[in-house]
């Protein structure tokens, strides 16, 4: 009967701790300003649309183009 209290008090013991950790994960989410969210927002799509395109790939032949069209699927 003891090992049942035990067991049961060290369950409540971990759902309390698992709520404390997650309103403090929670808490420090949220200390963030709206205003700088958006300017990191705008940081990281400057920095994104800064890289260049990859280059266009090149354009199959004519061959290429009927030996994809008629060969047979592998």
């Amino acid at each position: 009967m003891k090992l049942w209290k035990v067991l049961g008090l060290a369950g409540v013991v971990g759902v309390a701790a698992t709520g404390a950790l997650v309103v403090k994960s929670e808490r420090t989410r949220r200390a963030y300003a709206p205003d700088e969210v958006r300017s990191q927002l705008h940081r990281r799509f400057a920095e994104a649309a800064e890289t260049e395109p990859p280059p266009p790939l090149p354009t199959p032949t004519r061959g290429q183009r009927l030996r994809a069209k008629f060969s047979r699927a592998r």
